[in-house]
């Protein structure tokens, strides 16, 4: 009862933001399996040394279409009581480029006999380029707003709550507060409008085991931005025996998803992720593919094991 109280509540805050605009932070389907991307409370909630590499190549075929990759290591240190985590990135989207480094730390309190409460910020710089002499379609070619491409390093601050026992976890997150990728253009005499804001991330799970071989995981992320409707990815995934999930989910408005992964050994985990797409952009885009590669460093009494599934 008390987990779906947290969840309800969390769930609430969507709809009491009023802070946000149209959507840039990078998607991914296996958010599950990424939360350090999303949430920098997520930090070292893993009793283990943790290394993630995610790839995304969305709307394939489709000219411009964004194009992710990270690279992440994370770990809990003094005691699980805090949590220390990096993440390299580099974003693509037609002729915007946005690459960086973000530094996460988090704090842990033990708030019940399972129950862990965590904390996060993040700070990191991003490099932002456009390449604006580039751009296709333009009405008049001699247009300054066009004379010249952008280029600049910017900061980043992130924050976010987690809470997780071993089978249920629920976190909410703003990843830039600083709404740093396009004001700059405030300053331009064009007519491109400042389209980047604060996004807020709900993220929720729970294990069910159904018996020793079969465990069922239902999950969701929802986002908020102001500007455009609120989208939720609901998803369920099914483990057996501990060594294959097969998941499928929907996100709202855009897109069907087809999932497996695989843990190779108690340390090595594959994943991929196929997203159909169910909006008007159908028709020019033959879907989305999404790589993971995570491998952890543990110790012979981590218990890792019992929490990999989040």
């Amino acid at each position: 009862m008390k987990n779906l109280y947290i969840t309800v509540l969390m769930f609430g805050a969507v709809f009491l933001s009023n802070a946000l605009i149209a959507q840039t932070e990078p998607m991914y389907s296996q958010y599950m399996y990424n939360m350090l991307g999303v949430n920098p409370a997520y930090a070292g909630s893993r009793e283990a040394t943790s290394v993630n590499f995610f790839q995304r190549r969305q709307w394939v075929g489709l000219t411009g279409a964004p194009q992710t990759t990270t690279v992440s290591v994370d770990k809990a240190f003094n005691d699980n009581k805090l949590g220390w985590g990096v993440q390299v990135y580099d974003d693509r989207l037609g002729v915007e480029n946005a690459s960086g480094i973000n530094s996460m730390l988090s704090t842990h309190i033990q708030v019940s006999d399972n129950g862990v409460l965590s904390a996060g910020l993040s700070v990191g710089l991003m490099n932002y380029r456009i390449d604006l002499m580039n751009v296709q379609g333009r009405y008049t070619p001699s247009d300054p707003a066009f004379y010249s491409n952008f280029n600049k390093w910017l900061p980043n601050v992130g924050l976010g709550l987690y809470y997780n026992t071993q089978k249920f976890y629920a976190g909410v997150s703003l990843p830039n507060v600083l709404k740093s990728r396009l004001s700059a253009f405030d300053v331009m005499n064009s007519g491109i409008q400042k389209v980047n804001s604060m996004h807020l991330f709900i993220t929720s799970g729970y294990v069910f085991d159904v018996n020793d071989d079969i465990k069922i995981k239902p999950s969701t992320m929802i986002k908020a931005v102001s500007g455009a409707l609120v989208q939720a990815d609901l998803n369920t995934n099914v483990w057996l025996k501990d060594l294959l999930g097969l998941g499928f989910s929907y996100r709202t408005g855009d897109a069907m998803v087809g999932m497996v992964e695989l843990q190779a050994n108690d340390n090595l985990r594959f994943g991929y992720a196929y997203d159909m797409t169910i909006s008007e952009l159908k028709y020019y885009n033959n879907g989305s593919h999404e790589l993971m590669l995570r491998y952890e460093f543990s110790k012979a009494k981590s218990k890792v094991k019992s929490t990999r599934y989040f």
